[in-house]
């Protein structure tokens, strides 16, 4: 379980998901059932989770990068297949909405 400011992520083996769900596990080599993002505190924060994921075996689909001039993420897959983006935003740098 990771907890994150108010947000609490549970990763479940197939058998306890699919009993939670009432429904079959994805098969994530052939499809994505979804995408779930995560917000960063910084370039950096984003670099050493990456480097982590790669340590741990996980597939990182999208290297970190620079969007639009104000966002930094990279995408990821877990050793289930399951699909992460972790995102840091500099609000300073955000577009203004006029």
């Amino acid at each position: 379980m990771i907890s994150i400011g108010q947000t609490t992520i549970m990763l479940f083996p197939h058998e306890t998901f699919e009993k939670f769900t009432v429904a079959r596990a994805a098969d994530t080599s052939h499809s994505a059932e979804v995408i779930i993002s995560i917000g960063a505190e910084s370039r950096e924060a984003v670099d050493s989770f990456i480097r982590n994921v790669e340590r741990a075996g996980g597939n990182v689909f999208g290297r970190p990068g620079e969007t639009d001039g104000w966002m930094y993420g990279a995408g990821f897959a877990d050793l289930d297949g399951h699909r992460w983006n972790l995102l840091y935003m500099d609000e300073d740098k955000m577009p203004k909405r006029q």
